[in-house]
């Protein structure tokens, strides 16, 4: 299943949301291949076979859901990334039972808008497919999603200690 475009204003870019492929477990395990994307993740990319479960379970969420985590491509189908919704995935810890926003671009994406723009098109999404309400992680060091999740309107909420021992507040928005 492909989803159109966002309307972005006229000076954001133009990015795809797909329902990741098998291909996709591979171009993440690429892109991610970075300490500084991975810096509030563990700091190192995941196994090839973390991508491949990854992706799956989108796919099932889509099937399910009518959202997951969809792959962003560019205006000439590169991928880029993820961004999207999925139930919130942990039971020990964080917003257990929300629907998390998220999203995690390659660095060659950074600072271009893609993040907010792909986001964006998510939160009409999920709104359309009936959910009422977004949370976003963010570990309270990675003042980029911190920006992302503002420009969407979020409001930070309430903080949570991570298993890593990191601190993530979690943002939240109505839709």
């Amino acid at each position: 299943m492909s989803i159109a475009p966002a309307s972005p204003p006229a000076s954001a870019p133009v990015v795809r949301l797909r329902v990741p492929t098998d291909e996709d477990a591979l171009s993440w395990y690429r892109i991610f291949d970075d300490p500084e994307v991975m810096e509030y993740f563990g700091g190192r990319r995941a196994d090839f076979s973390v991508y491949e479960e990854l992706t799956a379970r989108q796919r099932r969420h889509d099937a399910e859901l009518g959202y997951c985590l969809w792959t962003v491509t560019d205006e000439d189908d590169t991928v880029l990334g993820f961004t999207g919704a999925q139930p919130w995935p942990h039971t020990h810890y964080g917003p257990v039972g929300a629907t998390e926003i998220g999203w995690r671009l390659g660095r060659a994406a950074w600072g271009r808008g893609y993040a907010t723009v792909a986001a964006r098109a998510t939160l009409e999404r999920v709104r359309a497919a009936g959910v009422s309400e977004v949370v976003a992680m963010i570990d309270s060091r990675n003042a980029r999603s911190t920006a992302v999740a503002e420009r969407l309107g979020m409001r930070r909420a309430e903080s949570y200690a991570t298993p890593r021992g990191q601190e993530a507040h979690c943002f939240r928005l109505e839709l």
